[in-house]
C-alpha cells in the first residue's frame, strides 16, 4: 500500500510546482514525449529577430499606452506601481511575459487595510497555481527571490493580478502563442542551416581560371596558377586584374535557385505575425500591397486592443475602480490623426474652431498658455459659407 495517493483532479492540480521548472524546455519535453519539442522556450523564442521584434515593439507600445481609472489612489499605483524600476519598464517586462508565456504575474504587497503599497513581477518559474477545493476559485504559491520572505503559500486570489491570454480550462490560466509555432521554428531552423549550406557551396570557388593549352599542366602547377592569381587579386587593392592572352576568368555568380531560397525566408516572419494577430508589415515585411497604411495602423490598433482587453479586464477584476486603457499615445504618438480627426470635425462643423482649438490644447500639440480668441459670429458664417 503506498504511502501517500496524488490527487490529480484536473489540469490545475499537474501544474509546475517548486520541484519542478517547467520553464526547462528538456524537462516538458521529457515528459511529453509524443509532442516532443512542442516547448518553445522563452530564451529560444528571443533568438529569433522577428519574435524579439513582435514581442518587444508590441510590449513597448502596450507600456506606452496609459492605463486610466476613476480612482486616484489606483491610478497613483498603475503609474507608479513599483519601487525597483521606473513605470514603463516594469510594465513592459509584464507585457512580454504575457505575449511569450500567455500569462503573467504580479504580486499585491499591501497594508493592513488592504491598501496597496507596491507591486511586484514575479516570473512564471516562481509561481504554481492550484484550485481551491470546492473550485470556486484559485490560490498561489510563490517562491520569492528575497530570502527574507521565502515561500509564501496558499495566496489568495485577491493579492495576485493574473494576467491570461487565450485558456483551455476557462481562464484559470493562459496558453502561449509560442506553442502555436513550435513546427515554425523548428521549419525555420532548418532552412536557416540549408541556406548557409547551399551560400556556402555556391560561392565556395569565386571563379574559373581558363588556360590556353591548360590541359596538359599537373595538377601542382594548377594550384601553384590558382595561387598566384588569387595573390594578385587580393594585392591589387581594387584595381584591374592583368592576366595572360592565353588566361580567360569567369567569376562565378550565386545560382537562382539559391536566390530563391533566400527570398523565401520571410516565410516564418508571416507565420510569427499571424499567431500574434499583427500586420506582417510590421516586422518589415511588404504585406498586402492592396492595404493601406491606414489600413495597417488600423489592424495593428485592434491587436493592440486584444491584448489591452486581457489586462484591463484583470485590473478592474482586482482593484476596487473599472480600468480602461489609451492606446491613442502608441498609435498616434506625435497626434497627426488626432489632429486630422479635429480639423475633419471642424470643417463639418461638428467642433468649432475653439473647440478644435481647446482640444488640441488639451492633448499638448498646442501650447496651454495659448490665449483664447473668441469667435466672432462673422467668422463662424464665413466658414458654414465656404463649405456650402
Amino acid at each position: 500500500m503506498p504511502l501517500f495517493s496524488p490527487r490529480f483532479l484536473n489540469s490545475l492540480d499537474v501544474g509546475g510546482g517548486n520541484e519542478i521548472n517547467f520553464d526547462d524546455p528538456e524537462i516538458v519535453n521529457f515528459l511529453n514525449p509524443v509532442g516532443k519539442d512542442d516547448y518553445v522556450s522563452a530564451d529560444v523564442a528571443l533568438r529569433n529577430s522577428d519574435i524579439y521584434s513582435t514581442v518587444f515593439q508590441l510590449s513597448a507600445d502596450l507600456a506606452s499606452s496609459k492605463l486610466i481609472t476613476d480612482n486616484s489612489q489606483n491610478q497613483s499605483m498603475l503609474n507608479n506601481p513599483t519601487t525597483w524600476t521606473n513605470g514603463h519598464s516594469f510594465w513592459q517586462a509584464v507585457y512580454a511575459q504575457l505575449l511569450l508565456g500567455g500569462e503573467a504575474f504580479v504580486y499585491r504587497w499591501r497594508n493592513r487595510n488592504g491598501i496597496d503599497i507596491r507591486w511586484e513581477y514575479l516570473r512564471p518559474s516562481q509561481v504554481s497555481v492550484f484550485p481551491l477545493d470546492d473550485y470556486s476559485g484559485l490560490y498561489y504559491n510563490v517562491t520569492f527571490d528575497s530570502p527574507l520572505v521565502g515561500i509564501k503559500q496558499s495566496i489568495p486570489s485577491g493579492d495576485m493580478i493574473h494576467f491570461r491570454l487565450l485558456s483551455q480550462n476557462g481562464g484559470a490560466t493562459g496558453i502561449s502563442p509560442l506553442r502555436s509555432l513550435a513546427s515554425e521554428l523548428k521549419i525555420k531552423d532548418s532552412s536557416n542551416k540549408l541556406t548557409i549550406n547551399a551560400l556556402a557551396k555556391s560561392v565556395l570557388t569565386p571563379g574559373i581560371l581558363e588556360v590556353d593549352g591548360g590541359g596538359l599542366m599537373q595538377a601542382k602547377h594548377k594550384s601553384a596558377l590558382s595561387r598566384q592569381f588569387m595573390n594578385q587579386i587580393n594585392n591589387s587593392n581594387g584595381g584591374p586584374v592583368v592576366i595572360d592572352k592565353l588566361e580567360t576568368y569567369t567569376p562565378l555568380e550565386i545560382k537562382g535557385d539559391v536566390s530563391k531560397l533566400l527570398a523565401q525566408t520571410d516565410w516564418t516572419s508571416k507565420q510569427i505575425a499571424k499567431a500574434y494577430g499583427i500586420p506582417d508589415s510590421v516586422l518589415n515585411g511588404q504585406g498586402d500591397q492592396q492595404s493601406s497604411l491606414k489600413m495597417i495602423g488600423g489592424d495593428y490598433a485592434k491587436a493592440l486592443m486584444r491584448f489591452g482587453r486581457s489586462i484591463t479586464s484583470e485590473l478592474s477584476n482586482k482593484q476596487s475602480s473599472s480600468v480602461d486603457i489609451d492606446i491613442k499615445p502608441a498609435i498616434d504618438p506625435v497626434n497627426d490623426d488626432y489632429t486630422t480627426n479635429i480639423n475633419t470635425f471642424k470643417q463639418s462643423n461638428t467642433l468649432t474652431a475653439a473647440e478644435a482649438k481647446w482640444l488640441l490644447k488639451k492633448t499638448g500639440y498646442l501650447p496651454p498658455d495659448m490665449p483664447d480668441i473668441p469667435e466672432t459670429n462673422t467668422e463662424r458664417s464665413e466658414d458654414i459659407d465656404q463649405n456650402n
